[in-house]
């Protein structure tokens, strides 16, 4: 799937909100740089860790809370 298209599904997910997204994106990408195991089918000796992260969050694998 393109980067776009999970990009778009990820911020429907955090209500549109970017930076939001982009703190997920980098607090998850480093805890599967520092060994979590990912939640998708995806190699991360061989993807990036971000697009790791871009994926499980567009497929609400992770769930991002939102303060009211």
């Amino acid at each position: 799937m393109k980067i776009e298209k999970l990009t778009a599904m990820a911020l429907e997910r955090v209500d549109f909100d970017r930076y939001l997204l982009a703190a997920a994106v980098g607090k998850r990408a480093n805890a599967i740089a520092n060994g979590a195991t990912p939640m998708v089918a995806m190699d991360s000796k061989v993807e990036k860790f971000t697009d790791i992260a871009l994926v499980e969050i567009a497929e609400g694998k992770i769930i991002i809370g939102l303060e009211d």
